[in-house]
């Protein structure tokens, strides 16, 4: 009997201690998630970002060839369909390559 008393107040002292919100978690609601234009260029220094347009151009020039035949693909609504059901590189051999002299 006595376990049967003891087991709903600890069981109440724990919802108590699990649901407790103190003050410290109310702190994120005082921060604006919004900061101004200057604050965010911050951020990212200018070396930083010379350096990201440099790799981005490198990453442009030697894209794998799959991926010129799928931005081709994307293009052309018919090949993205069908593309959709057998996969790209079907899809471009299927509308592109015959036009290319393949096959």
């Amino acid at each position: 009997m006595k376990t049967l008393l003891l087991l709903p107040i600890l069981a109440a002292l724990a919802v108590a201690a699990l649901c407790y919100e103190s003050h410290e978690s109310m702190e994120s609601y005082e921060i604006s998630p919004f900061i101004n234009r200057r604050n965010a260029n911050t951020f990212i220094s200018q070396q930083q970002r010379w350096r990201a347009k440099a790799q981005e151009r490198i990453r442009e020039r030697t894209k794998p060839a799959y991926e010129f035949n799928r931005e081709a693909c994307d293009d052309y609504k018919l090949c993205e369909r069908y593309a959709t059901v057998y996969g790209y590189n079907a899809a471009y051999n299927r509308y592109f390559r015959q036009r290319r002299g393949g096959k």
